[in-house]
């Protein structure tokens, strides 16, 4: 018990770290703008990289925690590239959905502190012997209601628009494993690679 109680202890600071509660919101989004690209960064830079992970990828979470931050400040802040983020659910237990799920359900400004927060407690909601009731708390504490978290889970439009970016990316561009990088549709990061190698790339880019 101490050690749950900790855990949402830890996962609130993290939350009001990366400032998702501002207050609740009461209806869902239309399901299409809730598929819609996710977007870090300014949409007209001239370098577009579209990331492919899935919430339950430890190696997805380590280059959310070591990688992106320093290609942020280097080229996402700076305008020089972009990140799009787009849904590889992996595994048997549907977990890795209903978290991408749960993301999607959050406004579009939050959906990045979403994904920080889901991935840096990802050891404890994608463990937990209720990974719905985990979730729901990380929902709660980021504004959405009991009530929307339940909404979302029950979107079955949601579900498998979630599961046809997977497919989506299997066809065009042959993803297997996560987490997969294409870099302006031609060049191509497979795994969470060091910041050296992405910038030996994006450094060839930049125009």
């Amino acid at each position: 018990m101490r050690k749950i109680t900790l855990f949402f202890a830890n996962l609130a600071a993290a939350v009001l770290v990366v400032g998702l509660t501002h207050g609740a919101f009461a209806d869902l989004a239309p399901v299409e703008e809730m598929l819609a690209d996710r977007v870090l960064g300014d949409p007209d830079a001239p370098i577009t990289i579209i990331e492919y992970s899935s919430l339950t990828c430890p190696h997805c979470a380590d280059f959310h925690t070591n990688t992106l931050p320093k290609l942020k400040v280097d080229y996402i802040d700076t305008g020089k590239a972009k990140l799009v983020y787009r849904d590889f659910p992996l595994g048997r237990d549907g977990r890795s959905i209903i978290a991408a799920m749960l993301a999607r359900c959050a406004p579009p400004d939050r959906y990045f502190g979403f994904l920080d927060v889901l991935f840096r407690s990802q050891r404890n909601w994608a463990l937990a012997p209720d990974p719905f009731a985990a979730l729901s708390q990380i929902g709660q504490l980021g504004g959405i209601s009991a009530a929307d978290f339940e909404a979302c889970m029950n979107d079955e439009e949601l579900f498998n628009g979630v599961r046809k970016s997977k497919a989506d990316a299997e066809a065009e561009f042959g993803v297997e494993s996560t987490p997969t990088f294409i870099i302006n549709g031609k060049r191509r990061i497979d795994g969470s690679q060091p910041y050296e190698n992405f910038e030996a790339v994006l450094r060839e880019l930049v125009p």
